[in-house]
């Protein structure tokens, strides 16, 4: 049900961008959308004025000011300095979830899966994207995997949520749990404990390897599938793809106050200007946000629009196929064909349907959990005795003898090369060395951990590094000898 008129921010972006989002901004007028707009300059020209984030001040006060922001496809210069945009935003307004509905418009959009209709919801915080990397050495660069139980269980509650609302039956689950048993294993055991409470929905795990495979060739099969950032990124390019083309996708990037909505593709500046680019993708995120704003009736409108005007056979050159396409058409004759059939229905492919229902997930629970200090891992450069393991692991017993800790572990590139050694392994200047108490000493003080980098610097060792290490409800809270 219609709320009233929305102030939205909009942005037209770069490349393609101001194409898409004048073409996007018509249809919406014509279907009488309640829409009043605050533009945003953003992207390329803000980062060549000097804001590293793309987004200037001004900006970002009418964003903030907004709840729903509608952003066209954006250029980030060439060359380190620039943080991505995108990622800027979704953490600072709290855009935890990433929603792609792919859907197969076959015959016409040509696709080899017709069937295909599925929806990916992607966490869109956390994992790799968080953005913490580092050279410690000079042969080695790290990236630092963030998952946190209230992340995972916000976005894993979040699909089961979108599931219910939407009429799905299945939510699907990929990681890379059997590798990855501390960050992946955290965010498949929530699913697991989200899903025992949403018994009318079936719950299925997959190794993303696999599942990715299974996507590729049966994406039939799949309904809702919930995964990590990363994982998201890469599978919802890949539905887009073989539903038939990522250029008319639309997502949705929803958080408790905020929502942004764009296109899935880029700003594609080698088409730029020449007439010939498809707005469907921005146009679909603008019927994701119209329901979003609880507009369902005036989303139909234009969803069935769009559709009748595929069936009729009018595409812009990235759809036209012979013997599928009638015509092919630029822009603005595709965008003047979608507002003549605003009212029809399209007769073969399934006419949309909305309905207005705010997905609201409550607030991650919390639990008591016991956790007790293990050891710690210490991190040097060392590039001295031919990178002999023995020779590193004799000068650091020695350092950490007054200690009461022993050193139990030396891994390099994750692979373990002392006690045990390791004569094929390549290795670089990079070592990690784990230092844990006797086994019946008890838990070690902080102070004693700490202690140790200090030790090792003062022997001539150099510490780039370290972590202490923790066991989490009697388990292990760290990675065995070679990332197990």
């Amino acid at each position: 049900m219609s709320t009233g008129r929305h102030t939205i921010t909009v942005a037209h972006g770069d490349g393609i961008g101001p194409e898409i989002m004048a073409a996007t901004l018509r249809v919406l007028a014509a279907a009488d959308a309640p829409l009043d707009l605050e533009p945003v300059t953003i992207g390329l020209s803000a980062y060549e004025a000097g804001h590293p984030t793309g987004i200037p001040p001004e900006a970002w006060a009418t964003i903030r000011r907004n709840p729903v922001f509608l952003k066209a496809p954006i250029t980030t210069p060439q060359g380190g300095g620039y943080r991505s945009l995108n990622v800027t935003i979704r953490t600072s307004l709290g855009l935890y979830a990433n929603v792609r509905p792919t859907t197969s418009f076959a015959p016409f959009v040509h696709s080899m899966h017709p069937g295909m209709d599925l929806v990916i919801v992607r966490e869109n915080e956390e994992d790799l994207y968080a953005g913490i990397e580092f050279r410690p050495t000079a042969e080695m660069a790290k990236s630092v995997k963030l998952i946190s139980r209230p992340g995972s269980e916000r976005i894993i509650r979040y699909a089961f949520e979108y599931a219910r609302a939407h009429g799905r039956r299945t939510v699907a689950c990929m990681t890379k749990d059997n590798i990855m048993k501390h960050t992946d294993g955290l965010f498949h055991r929530v699913f697991d404990e989200v899903a025992a409470d949403y018994p009318d929905l079936r719950a299925e795990h997959h190794i993303v390897d696999i599942g990715a495979a299974r996507l590729a060739a049966q994406p039939e099969r799949f309904d809702v599938i919930v995964t990590l950032n990363l994982y998201g990124d890469i599978l919802s390019d890949i539905a887009g793809q073989i539903a038939g083309s990522v250029g008319v996708s639309g997502s949705a990037n929803i958080g408790p106050d905020h929502a942004m909505f764009e296109a899935v593709h880029g700003s594609a500046p080698d088409i730029a200007g020449r007439g010939v680019a498809n707005p469907s993708g921005l146009l679909n995120a603008a019927v994701q946000m119209l329901v979003h704003l609880g507009e369902a009736a005036v989303a139909e409108r234009i969803a069935n629009a769009w559709l009748t005007t595929l069936e009729s056979g009018l595409h812009t050159a990235d759809l036209h196929r012979e013997g599928l396409s009638e015509r092919e058409v630029t822009t603005d004759e595709f965008t003047d064909a979608i507002i003549a059939r605003l009212g029809s229905l399209p007769e073969r492919l399934r006419p949309a349907r909305f309905e207005t229902r705010r997905i609201t997930v409550p607030a991650p629970t919390s639990r008591p959990v016991v956790t007790e200090r293990a050891g710690v891992d210490v991190y040097l450069r060392w590039d001295e005795d031919e990178r002999d393991p023995a020779r590193l692991a004799e000068r650091v017993a020695a350092a950490v003898a007054p200690t009461a800790l022993e050193l139990t572990l030396i891994t390099n590139r994750g692979v373990a090369v002392h006690p045990s050694s390791a004569p094929g392994a390549a290795l670089t200047d990079h070592w990690r060395c784990r230092f844990r108490p006797a086994p019946d000493a008890g838990e070690p003080p902080l102070g004693t951990l700490l202690e140790v980098p200090v030790v090792l610097a003062g022997a001539g060792l150099e510490v780039v590094g370290s972590e202490v290490l923790q066991r989490v409800d009697g388990a292990d809270g760290f990675s065995s000898g070679a990332g197990g």
